[in-house]
């Protein structure tokens, strides 16, 4: 999970660079296909097939719903806001994730995991600070976008077992190309992509295949509620590359808040550990 909170903030920032120079619907089609085609290669390296039988069993089709959705809404938040800030806001994925597994997978969470997931979203809240004017648009994407990604992880850790990596990829990012088409709608027509552009693309793609492969694995062989903590480090790989690539200044709050984040996720780990010792 660490691995692909790793990636998936390089990944960031490869896209955000992108879509400043070529529309965010554009940047989805083409980040779609390349990962599409890396993941088909992959697979068929493996003698594996490029369509599995249960590509449209119903967990594959929520998950592919939640996919596009949680790709869309996020990529448009990247694109229009500060990678740190977005970042922020998706770390309220663990709470999804942990309430949906309680729900569906029946996962027994204590009172004191509660509590340490309810810190953490403090410290989002620290960060975000709604004031009077309300939630901003922005901001109503990534959250949108938390949610999709939340309903993804749980589809997944539902999936048919016999799916590899390789087929839930190609089935992933085709409805990247989906959500692209989608956000072409209104993000503005075809523009004719330049060398550096592509370059973030393709950059952005072989890096995703790594994050996409590494959470596809931890969602389908660790304790859902267990695993998602670690989601949290992506807050500092993003907030790391946003001072560093974009220029972004964190303020007192904002780095208040994300200690809170951290602190929150690393006490649920400590803590399912200790249960399981015991």
């Amino acid at each position: 999970m660490v691995l692909a909170m790793a990636c998936f903030a390089v990944e960031d920032m490869f896209l955000k660079s992108a879509t400043q120079q070529i529309p965010v619907g554009e940047a989805l089609i083409l980040f779609g296909l390349i990962g599409g085609i890396i993941f088909a290669a992959l697979g068929r390296a493996k003698g594996e097939d490029l369509i599995h039988p249960q590509w449209r069993s119903k967990p594959m089709l929520w998950r592919a719903g939640f996919e596009i959705s949680g790709r869309l809404f996020f990529t448009l938040a990247i694109a229009l806001a500060s990678l740190s800030t977005a970042s922020a806001i998706l770390q309220a994925t663990p709470l999804f994730v942990s309430l949906g597994a309680i729900v569906i997978f029946s996962e027994v969470v204590g009172t004191r995991r509660w509590i340490a997931m309810l810190v953490g979203f403090v410290g989002v809240l620290l960060i975000l600070r709604p004031g009077p004017e309300g939630l901003q648009l922005t901001s109503l994407f990534a959250l949108l976008g938390t949610i999709g990604f939340a309903g993804r992880d749980l589809a997944t850790r539902a999936s048919p077992a016999t799916m590899t990596n390789a087929q839930l990829g190609v089935s992933g990012f085709a409805m990247l190309v989906i959500a692209g088409c989608i956000a072409m709608t209104f993000s503005g027509g075809f523009v004719m992509p330049s060398v550096t552009s592509i370059a973030y693309v393709i950059a952005a793609s072989i890096i995703g295949v790594i994050a996409y492969s590494a959470l596809t694995s931890a969602m389908r062989t660790g304790e859902v509620s267990v695993v998602s903590p670690f989601r949290y480090t992506r807050l500092i790989f993003a907030m790391v590359i946003g001072i560093l690539v974009f220029g972004e200044n964190p303020d007192a709050w904002t780095l208040a808040g994300s200690a809170l984040i951290v602190a929150s996720g690393l006490y649920t780990v400590l803590r399912s550990r200790m249960a399981k010792v015991a």
